[in-house]
């Protein structure tokens, strides 16, 4: 998928690489924005500042349902937004609409699909998902009004299929029917193993992870009484017992683990043939803070100790094996930059960079670090410490609205990432009365 990596370091700091993306910066020195007005839909833009090629996706009109107001991208970065050929992708719209596109990945022009009106998006009917890893033509959701059945959807026939009515799963005690999901389905690399997160009235208060083995069945861990049960693998108690409720909940690529979030502690990650869950507590100087992205069998997290820009690696199977990627450290560190991840590592030891997003959570949009307020993708085989710049993603975060955040996700080829932005906050305001944003997809190379 990728050129083999040559990497050079001068004085410790990574050199223009040659392997993955040889046309990037990789340089660590302050990069100023340059002024520049929003772009207009679908014609190539070049970003002035690291020379990038870029398109924008979406404008005011793209949600036709509700004209004027945000479109984003997903906003875990884990859920692949992407078709596995990279000739589709799809964007979120204020009112949870979710609008597929087509993508020439030769020429970065954006396309209608069959099924759509001339020159708009296709509305898919579903809500947020995750484009199969082997079918580009499929797609996996839930869809309203049922939230707790996962579904396929062909793009080639228009048909919706369910896959799994998580209510026939043997969950323990049975769901009501007031029971909502997260919509967090996510997949394993060979579309094999599915999970979603469900059980509470509204996010935040759900207590059930829910694995779906196509050819094996169902498998359940309740987080509230600690009771794990299924038609496969081990059934009874959890090794951990104290009760907690799930933030949000994604397999690993290798379909072996899953990554359980709980909102103010930090994360669990079960071994899903087990009873074991192992925790990473914020405090507990494990380094658990930040966002972070899952890849094949690794865990990929900005934990913001050291550095706003420290970048940790973690094994599935044992969470205290830290990596730092990012290094040596600045001294001073540079602080104020919030990350978002999202990681194509889709094959063992294949160790394909992470990719991101800095943004300043105070709104500041004022460039006076590395790496502030751009597009950027790391190295992560630990063999050095590259990273590579692509482009000022423009995005000035208005609290408390998540859709002003350079929210990202990359291709599976690793070639292109989509992400928010409200550029510079140009966009303004919009009809619903929240500050606009659209999406945008920078050319990694």
């Amino acid at each position: 998928m990728f050129l083999s990596t040559i990497f050079g370091l001068v004085g410790g700091v990574s050199a223009q690489s040659s392997g993955y993306y040889p046309n990037a910066v990789t340089d660590r020195l302050i990069h100023p924005e340059t002024p520049m007005l929003p772009p207009s839909r679908n014609v190539l833009f070049t970003d002035p500042d690291f020379l990038s090629t870029m398109v924008r996706a979406t404008d005011a009109t793209t949600n036709y349902q509700l004209p004027g107001t945000y479109l984003r991208s997903d906003a875990s970065g884990k859920e692949n937004e992407w078709s596995a050929d990279t000739k589709k992708f799809y964007v979120l719209g204020a009112g949870g609409q979710v609008f597929a596109f087509g993508f020439d990945p030769a020429t970065m022009a954006i396309s209608s699909l069959p099924n759509a009106a001339a020159g708009e998006g296709l509305r898919l009917p579903m809500r947020p998902g995750t484009f199969s890893f082997v079918d580009p033509d499929l797609i996996y959701a839930t869809s309203d009004p049922d939230v707790l059945t996962i579904n396929s959807y062909r793009f080639s026939t228009g048909v919706l299929t369910p896959v799994i009515d998580t209510r026939t799963c043997g969950l323990q005690p049975p769901l009501g029917s007031t029971a909502l999901s997260d919509d967090d389905v996510n997949l394993s690399l060979d579309d094999s193993r599915m999970s979603i997160s469900e059980g509470g009235k509204e996010s935040g208060s759900h207590m059930f992870v829910v694995v779906y083995d196509q050819t094996a069945g169902c498998r359940w861990y309740n987080t509230q009484t600690g009771q794990i049960g299924g038609q496969w693998g081990a059934t009874g108690t959890a090794s951990v017992t104290t009760p907690y409720y799930i933030d949000h909940a994604y397999i690993s690529r290798n379909g072996k683990y899953v990554l359980i979030y709980e909102y103010g502690f930090g994360f669990y990650v079960w071994d899903l043939a087990t009873l074991n869950l192992t925790s990473c507590a914020i405090g507990s100087g494990m380094e658990c803070a930040g966002y972070g992205a899952i890849g094949y069998n690794s865990y990929v997290s900005g934990p913001g100790i050291l550095d706003d820009m420290q970048l940790a690696k973690r094994p599935f199977g044992n969470l205290s094996q830290i990596t730092q990627l990012f290094y040596p450290e600045p001294s001073p560190g540079n602080w104020g930059q919030n990350q978002h991840f999202s990681w194509s590592d889709v094959k063992a030891n294949l160790s394909t960079p992470v990719c991101g997003s800095n943004y300043n959570y105070e709104g500041d949009t004022t460039i006076d670090q590395p790496y502030a307020g751009e597009i950027f993708c790391a190295e992560t085989d630990g063999l050095a410490s590259t990273v590579w710049r692509f482009a000022h993603n423009r995005a000035t975060y208005i609290d408390p609205y998540f859709q002003t955040q350079p929210l990202g996700n990359v291709s599976l080829d690793g070639r292109f990432m989509l992400f928010t932005s409200d550029w510079d906050a140009q966009l303004g305001t919009g009809t619903d009365g929240t500050p606009r944003s659209d999406v945008f997809i920078v050319k990694l190379e």
